[in-house]
């Protein structure tokens, strides 16, 4: 259990190794296409392309230049990824998303092209910057799907923003404090790490697509931070998400599988995978293991709202 807990909080350098192991990272592709809008009005670049590194973009959010990329056509699905993550790290999964809807992937705040503020990293501030790149983009509602911390930020949106969401999917993400959902070992290293961690198959992809690349050890400061000052969601805040809710979790993950349960008990329309054997790098891992639940999730009709009274 120690030396699970132990590679856990390697976290993201685990993350993208395997990424690389397994061939998933694509570097530095570009394409040229003229963007079109689908039924929501959101730009989508023509042939259906699901290769990160083509067609980015930016806006502008509250002050940050915020950049994101779009790839397919339908209806549209929100990205949010992990501490260090940026848009290539979907590539094991973003194929099968494309088949069936227009996929919005973003960076955030201080990851890959989209620089920090002179702020700290907060989840309810992202989460605002999530929302308003949304209404910019004139989509008026959409699915979501976080990993980890990004799962965090989409619940936030769910919250504050309810008529943005249509269906909202988290992986290895927490609604409360780190301190008390994840695993003590886990947390205890999360909140070890020193701004000299700088794991080469993370730092050098940041090195070639941050806008100032000496910024790394703040960033790493500002995510050890998020999670020490994150003060959670109150119960009647994640009580109040009115879109249906698929929490995915392996058991052996992150965050503590008590907290899903206790996440899946409060959301009234909410599912609950849990991955027996499962860690916080399935999506890479394991990738079709988690595209054979959230596929179907994400594809299935909404659920009938009930009527008052019923």
């Amino acid at each position: 259990m120690k030396t699970m807990i132990q590679r856990a909080f390697v976290v993201v350098a685990m993350m993208m190794a395997a990424m690389h192991m397994t061939g998933y990272l694509l570097k530095g592709e570009n394409a040229n296409s003229q963007a079109s809008q689908n039924a929501n009005g959101a730009p989508s670049p023509n042939g259906n392309q699901a290769k990160p590194g083509a067609n980015g973009q930016y806006a502008e959010v509250n002050g940050l230049k915020m950049y994101y990329q779009i790839f397919g056509s339908g209806p549209p699905l929100v990205l949010l990824h992990g501490a260090f993550g940026f848009v290539d790290g979907w590539a094991t999964i973003l194929p099968a998303l494309t088949k069936t809807h227009q996929v919005i992937a973003l960076e955030l705040e201080g990851h890959g092209h989209t620089r920090d503020l002179d702020r700290p990293l907060t989840f309810e501030q992202i989460a605002e910057d999530t929302a308003q790149l949304l209404k910019q983009l004139n989509i008026k509602d959409a699915d979501f799907f976080g990993y980890s911390l990004g799962g965090t930020v989409a619940l936030r949106v769910a919250i504050r923003h309810p008529e943005l969401v249509r269906k909202l999917a988290v992986y290895g993400s927490c609604a409360g404090p780190p301190k008390d959902t994840y695993d003590p070992e886990a947390y205890k290293q999360y909140q070890s790490l020193s701004t000299d961690f700088a794991p080469k198959v993370l730092k050098e992809p940041y090195d070639k697509i941050a806008p100032d690349p000496t910024r790394w050890p703040v960033l790493v400061t500002k995510v050890k931070n998020l999670g020490r000052d994150f003060k959670g969601y109150s119960a009647a805040e994640v009580k109040s998400i009115k879109a249906p809710v698929l929490i995915i979790i392996g058991d052996r993950d992150v965050v503590r599988p008590e907290h899903a349960v206790e996440m899946y008990r409060l959301i009234p329309n909410a599912q609950l995978a849990v991955f027996p054997g499962g860690d916080h790098f399935m999506l890479w891992s394991s990738p079709d293991k988690v595209l054979s639940t959230l596929v179907p999730f994400l594809d299935a009709p909404m659920p009938e709202r009930k009527k008052i009274g019923e």
